[in-house]
């Protein structure tokens, strides 16, 4: 059994004989972080003045109790508060107006189908009723007792009068027998729509069956209302951006970028119409620098190795066997949680939203962005046989577009998703829209000439040369950025030269050394060809690696 937490004491005498009153309590406003939310309540009841004890029974079992704040309404005093996990007090469970009118369909519905299977019943009744009347009838015949002081002419008029009987109650019958076939398929359709209804009913909030109870001292200054707001906060909430990028060439370079959010919560309650904030901050992950504690080295003769098994040979290498220093536990086990530099980003919700717990993500539309990219095939025949669509463009918003899952949509069509990293405020970015199946790449080497006993051996000279070529086989012509790589040598003994034809627009491409890039446009119909040499020599005796 859990003990009950207090959490604050203030400087107000809890009364011996204090009135209890029990309240409930409404989720207004809901902060979602990373990881955790602030969730914000607020308790309505009435009290005459006084002191009392207020308990409000609808607080999650997750809630936190570190994190409890209290602000009374005017004319309210809280004191000491506790919040209680177990030997809960029994309380209601008042249903939303949501709820109220569903189950009142639902109970309507119950009600027609009750009136229906009875307007069965009674047609059935009348059919029945006709059987029994077409039997007696057709019972009565020449020679019965019942009709043997009967004259001729009376016996006419009954003959008369049970063929007319037969007729009516055969008619009656068969409209009865029409009646309850609609009346079944009045029922059955009824039946549908009470499931609906009770299917409606069962999804939506629900009390938590587990549940904590908040016990508050207060002082109420005057009969009548009071209120109470309580924030709280969970750890089963967390929300992440969605992006939507939309990219198109024509009339001019476009990119519209679509920033949504994808928000999920198992707190146990669903949250109905609240306020909605999220927000960059992260209140549950370290909020203090790391220390650093003094490393003091000596240095003493060489001691003499001692026989050591493997395993400890490593343990000692990396640290393991004797004690480590004060702190190193604590940094080795310190979380690895991405953030986001720069200031806290919050988003206020326009609209109030319904979450529900543990069945789902909402996702929220935030706004869309017009950026004015730089378009480019992207061509690497090394390893590819097509080119891709390749957009590079800058954050010209005052915000850090967050990491997140970005959909990519290339004139309209979906071509695939990318993780995007995050995009502070003026820097650039570069993000793929998939193949270009119309721009052919290919690699050819026509020239592989190697030394007299072969590349692993003591060759001292390696020459290659290759054919890089590009295919435009679309209809519009395109820029292209063909990259392709020489070896580079940090060694004197081995010389590397290289030549292309042309000669490459850049060189050392992002400062990677021996990456080379080529720029140019190619038409409609067009084929570019590359050439690139490069010459390996090294001294005899030497081997390349």
């Amino acid at each position: 059994m859990r003990p009950i937490l207090f959490l604050s004491l203030l400087f107000l005498p809890t009364p011996i004989l204090a009135d209890i009153i029990e309240a409930t309590s409404r989720v207004t406003g809901v902060t979602i972080y990373p990881q955790g939310a602030e969730v914000t309540r607020e308790v309505r009841f009435t009290a005459p003045a006084g002191l009392h004890d207020l308990i409000i029974t609808d607080l999650p079992a997750a809630t936190a109790p570190e994190f409890l704040r209290l602000t009374p309404g005017g004319g309210l005093q809280v004191g000491a508060y506790s919040l209680r996990t177990d030997r809960l007090p029994p309380r209601e469970e008042p249903l939303s107006e949501s709820q109220t009118a569903a189950r009142a369909e639902v109970e309507r519905l119950e009600a027609a189908e009750r009136a229906a299977q009875a307007g069965i019943e009674a047609i059935n009744a009348r059919i029945e009723a006709a059987a029994t009347q077409v039997a007696f009838l057709r019972g009565l015949k020449a020679g019965d007792k019942r009709l043997d002081d009967t004259s001729v002419a009376i016996l006419r008029d009954i003959t008369q009068m049970i063929g007319q009987e037969v007729l009516a109650a055969k008619k009656a019958s068969r409209t009865a027998k029409a009646e309850v076939l609609a009346a079944e398929d009045d029922l059955r359709d009824l039946q549908d729509d009470l499931a609906q209804a009770r299917a409606a009913f069962a999804a939506l909030a629900r009390p938590d069956a587990f549940y904590a109870a908040l016990s508050v001292a207060i002082s109420q200054a005057a009969d009548g209302a009071g209120t109470l707001q309580v924030r709280h906060f969970v750890n089963e909430a967390t929300w992440q951006p969605v992006y939507e990028l939309a990219l198109s060439r024509k009339p001019a370079p476009g990119l519209i970028v679509s920033r949504g959010v994808l928000v999920a919560q198992s707190s146990g309650e669903d949250w109905q119409g609240v306020a909605l904030t999220l927000s960059t901050a992260q209140p549950a992950t370290q909020a203090a620098p790391s220390d650093l504690w003094p490393d003091l080295r000596r240095i003493g003769s060489v001691p003499e190795p001692a026989p050591m098994a493997a395993d400890s040979a490593v343990s000692e290498a990396f640290g393991g066997g004797a004690a480590a220093e004060p702190g190193m536990a604590s940094r080795l086990n310190a979380p690895a949680i991405a953030t986001i530099e720069g200031d806290v980003v919050v988003y206020h919700v326009g609209d109030p939203a319904n979450i529900a717990s543990g069945v789902e993500n909402l996702r929220i539309a935030l706004d869309e962005i017009a950026l004015a990219p730089t378009i480019e095939a992207r061509a690497v025949p090394r390893y590819d046989q097509t080119a891709f669509m390749l957009a590079t463009f800058t954050n010209t918003t005052a915000e850090v577009l967050l990491p997140g899952t970005a959909f990519l949509l290339r004139e309209g069509t979906l071509v695939g998703s990318v993780e995007l990293e995050a995009v502070q405020p003026g820097a650039e970015a570069e993000v793929a829209f998939g193949a270009i199946d119309g721009l052919q790449l290919k690699r050819d080497m026509p020239v592989r000439a190697e030394g007299d006993r072969g590349i692993i051996s003591t060759s001292s000279q390696i020459e290659e040369t290759a054919t890089l070529e590009v295919e435009n086989l679309t209809g519009e012509a395109w820029p292209v950025r063909l990259i392709d790589q020489v070896p580079y040598s940090e060694q004197e003994d081995l010389e590397i030269t290289w030549s292309a034809d042309p000669v490459p627009t850049e060189a050392d491409v992002d400062g990677q050394r021996g990456i080379l890039a080529w720029e140019f446009e190619i038409a409609a119909g067009e084929t570019r060809i590359v050439k690139l040499t490069h010459l390996l020599s090294w001294p005899e005796g030497m081997v390349l690696q």
